[in-house]
């Protein structure tokens, strides 16, 4: 179904919000804005007004239910503004939230939708004040006293800007110690740090980031061991730490690290089985599958997909079931099967049709259009249609959200290195330049081994002046 690409959207069909928010309960006025829209749409929407106004906020769909669920009673001073944006004729009262000041009964902060002062405040890398009074006071709270006994601040460090290296490489004296019983404020924790870890993935990808996210991933297994009082605490806690394994599993697989990643994955894996959590199993099974296929294991990448898909066979997910036929195809692609594979990609695209769900998984925000082309360029590759490839892999460029870099570095580095392949050496370079004018942002090794390859592909055409200058510039990257 075609949904607006207008993040204003539903704000005109919506009820006549309540005149004060909500004291506690459900955000009924801020659901009626989200109107049609599944809750990662409306995510996608948030992040895209966002930037219209120069603002970066990690939204997704997770947080989108915390403010219907009215966990988050007033949001912090970034979203606020986002919101005021995307729907300029109401105060924030009207769209559900509580005044600031009332969240926490402290009369001496200015109240929601007050103007804050940003003068003396530092910026963290996602744009938003990083001052306690600046965010939300709910927010604020929890990531203040998540983790505080058994040297768990570690992981709430790093849901607000990821430690730096000398820090994760400290010693881990901190996760013997005895931890008390974990609770909301622990896994809301766990779960900020997923987020931010994928956002500043996102952004400047994984080389940077993979060693000091190794910390917080053991914190949130000694989470585990500690225990929690609720069942529903503990199966968001085992979601939780298994999500971060995946994501720092992920970062390990993009900086070249494929024993470490697989290792994380394995540890995905066992956490959704032992928590009987097939949304999780799914997950961890494409992720195995596409890091299988990158280790030129195709047919366990083959295998791991078809798990995967029959763990995700009952979520209620086309776009999820959608990308696990993708990676089933890359699979068979790699077996030199191109009649299963064509089988599996006309699956992948029927699937993608559906058009997304409300029980899509937040993770899978990255799968869009673009995304799909990108991975269908990458079966016909591994096949030799190295023509055929780069058409793909052109038209994933182009889709591409130019505010992704990492991923919008990788587009271009299949299509150079598929171009250089099928005989196009010039517009290889020129695909090739444009991936180096990204690499000063983006820190990946899987990126930078793929230009070392179209590097050596094109070096027998180095006396054509386009891709003599390619070379010469990537030699000094």
């Amino acid at each position: 179904m075609a949904t607006s690409t207008d993040p204003r959207a539903g704000a005109n069909s919506a009820a006549r919000a309540p005149e004060r928010g909500p004291a506690k309960g459900p955000n009924t006025a801020f659901r009626e804005l989200r109107g049609q829209r599944s809750p990662g749409e409306f995510a996608a929407a948030v992040r895209r007004a966002a930037r219209e106004i120069g603002e970066q906020v990690a939204c997704d769909a997770r947080y989108v239910g915390r403010v219907e669920a009215g966990e988050i009673r007033c949001p912090n001073y970034a979203y606020e503004r986002v919101f005021r944006h995307m729907f300029p004729g109401l105060t924030m009262a009207e769209m559900g939230f509580s005044a600031r000041e009332a969240v926490r009964g402290r009369g001496a902060r200015a109240g929601c939708g007050a103007t804050p002062s940003y003068a003396t405040h530092p910026k963290q890398d996602d744009g938003t004040i990083d001052h306690e009074e600046e965010r939300n006071d709910e927010e604020s709270d929890v990531l203040r006293r998540a983790f505080m006994t058994g040297g768990s601040a570690t992981l709430a460090t790093v849901s607000l800007g990821l430690l730096p290296e000398h820090a994760a490489a400290a010693p881990q004296d901190c996760v013997r110690q005895p931890v008390r019983r974990v609770g909301e404020a622990e896994v809301g924790a766990v779960e900020e740090a997923v987020r931010r870890i994928r956002l500043l993935d996102d952004r400047h990808g994984a080389n940077g980031l993979y060693r000091r996210a190794a910390q917080p991933l053991r914190t949130a297994y000694a989470l585990l061991d500690a225990g929690t009082a609720r069942r529903s605490t503990a199966d968001r806690l085992h979601a939780g730490a298994g999500e971060l394994a995946i994501s720092v599993g992920w970062l390990a697989h993009d900086s070249g690290h494929y024993e470490e990643a697989r290792s994380h994955y394995a540890e995905a894996l066992a956490t959704a089985r032992l928590a009987g959590d097939p949304a999780l199993e799914a997950h961890a099974f494409c992720n195995m599958s596409f890091l299988a296929r990158d280790a030129g294991r195709p047919r366990e990448a083959l295998r791991a997909a078809q798990a995967g898909g029959r763990a995700a066979r009952r979520l209620g997910s086309p776009r999820l079931l959608a990308l696990l036929s993708l990676r089933e195809a890359g699979g068979w692609a790699g077996l030199g099967d191109r009649g299963a594979c064509e089988q599996s990609l006309a699956r992948a695209h029927a699937l993608f049709g559906r058009g997304p769900a409300e029980r899509d998984p937040e993770w899978m925000t990255f799968f869009v259009e673009a995304e799909l082309e990108m991975l269908e360029a990458q079966c016909w590759s591994a096949l030799g249609d190295w023509p055929r490839a780069a058409r793909h892999a052109r038209r994933a460029a182009c889709l591409q959200d130019p505010h992704f870099a990492r991923n919008l570095a990788l587009y271009r580095a299949e299509l150079a290195d598929d171009l250089a392949r099928a005989g196009a050496p010039t517009e290889s370079a020129a695909a090739g330049h444009q991936v180096l004018d990204l690499l000063p942002e983006v820190q990946s090794t899987r990126i930078q081994a793929m230009l070392a390859d179209t590097a050596r592909i094109l070096a027998p055409h180095a006396t054509c002046p386009e891709v003599a200058t390619f070379l010469d510039r990537r030699a000094t990257v």
